[in-house]
């Protein structure tokens, strides 16, 4: 890697709605911390989520909060390619900024899911939104590690 590219690269993570489970959190910051360890890197925007029991109206709501947000993102989603460790790690690495985007309660609107420049599953397996957060940030980590050429990723 060049001089400086940690420096260059910026990663915004838009997630919609507060973590509420305090485990969650925990490790959440864990990971943050750890990522904080090169200047400037990431970035999460906290997007508020719709309250009300109307999926469609929820989704559409916040569907309008994201891309009010963020034009060019990737989407996690259960839908999406996969991509091992080491395949995220080269994806991060031909690319200067990077938005990924954690959709609410209920996914994300037809629209936001349309404009999306890639999605991508983190399993077969369906997790929480709240789970993906600390799932994806650990992931993450481990690519960031494969980049910089460190051990945490065996």
């Amino acid at each position: 890697m060049p001089r400086g590219y940690f420096q260059r690269m910026k990663i915004r993570i838009l997630w919609v709605g507060r973590t509420k489970e305090k485990y969650l959190t925990e490790g959440i910051n864990y990971y943050l911390r750890l990522l904080k360890r090169s200047p400037s890197l990431i970035k999460i925007l906290e997007i508020k989520d719709e309250r009300g029991k109307d999926c469609q109206r929820t989704i559409s709501e916040e569907g309008k909060r994201i891309l009010a947000q963020t034009s060019s993102y990737v989407l996690l989603d259960e839908s999406g390619i996969q991509m091992s460790s080491k395949e995220l790690a080269s994806f991060l690495a031909s690319r200067n900024s990077t938005d990924f985007l954690i959709g609410g309660h209920y996914g994300v609107s037809d629209e936001v899911r349309n404009n999306s420049s890639l999605i991508i599953s983190l399993s077969k397996m369906t997790f929480t939104h709240e789970m993906t957060r600390l799932i994806f940030l650990e992931q993450l980590y481990r690519s960031l590690t494969i980049i910089k050429g460190m051990e945490y990723h065996h």
